[in-house]
């Protein structure tokens, strides 16, 4: 049936033990938390037992049987804060430069070798794009994969590729192999911007900066596309557009540039 969803009794009931939490009680003991649920003692103490081991529960100190919340789950709420912040910002920031440029912004994130697009404003002008929010595309045909990738050590790099037996070619201007990609990322260093001449779109050129967060990191990049003829005639225009914009939400990340 479409849309059923087949739920994992173990992992519902692990999650059912951590909603406990949530009344903001404080620390309980498998007792308390067994009565709770309504679960057998040893499968709760075993489930409180994997979650301790996951760094989900802790024990609380000078309590040994007593169970509190565990770091791992600040780790996770602070990591979906900031794909939150990082989509939120990114929506506003790429919405202010669409309407300087007239042009379409993408922001995306990198996972492995492909890159996730997370913010699309599109321009006002009709453009066939192949981006869409939710979608991968190989970080190699693409500027704002370049941007990002470009950011990483090429050692980094490497191990992304590691597994690859045959490289996507989405035009035949993609980058075909790893020596040129590292050539390419090379030369995005030493520019400060990433382009895409018609390499994941025969019709669209891109060019792309990385956007940091408070850390310095690489957290995501951010791109402008248009139609090959315009790109061209606008390249210098777009490229500061893009520039501006990828600082401006890596400001609102929390990126200060170094001063020195």
């Amino acid at each position: 049936m479409a849309g059923l969803i087949r739920e994992v009794p173990a992992v519902g009931r692990a999650i059912d033990v951590l909603d406990l939490f949530l009344d903001g009680k404080g620390p309980r003991s498998v007792a308390e938390i067994t009565a709770a649920l309504g679960l057998p003692r040893s499968t709760t103490y075993e489930l409180v037992q994997t979650l301790v081991a996951r760094r989900c529960l802790r024990v609380v100190d000078g309590h040994a049987h007593q169970y509190d919340l565990g770091l791992h789950l600040f780790e996770l709420g602070s990591a979906y804060g900031d794909s939150i912040e990082l989509t939120e910002q990114g929506q506003q920031v790429a919405q202010e430069i669409v309407a300087r440029s007239n042009e379409t912004v993408h922001v995306a994130t990198l996972d492995g070798a492909e890159v996730v697009y997370l913010v699309k404003a599109e321009s006002p002008k009709t453009v066939r794009m192949v981006s869409a929010v939710g979608r991968r595309l190989p970080a190699h045909c693409t500027a704002v994969g370049k941007a990002m990738l470009a950011g990483l050590d090429d050692e980094d790099v490497v191990a992304r590729y590691d597994d690859v037996q045959e490289w996507i070619r989405m035009t035949p201007n993609s980058v075909a192999s790893l020596p040129d990609l590292l050539a390419e990322l090379d030369r995005t260093r030493q520019r400060g911007l990433a382009v895409d001449d018609c390499e994941s779109n025969v019709d669209v050129r891109c060019v792309a900066a990385a956007v940091r967060d408070a850390s310095g990191e690489v957290v995501a990049g951010m791109s402008i596309s248009a139609p090959a003829h315009r790109a061209d005639e606008r390249a210098d225009e777009l490229a500061g557009y893009v520039s501006e914009g990828a600082l401006e939400l890596s400001t609102r990340l929390g990126y200060r540039r170094s001063t020195r």
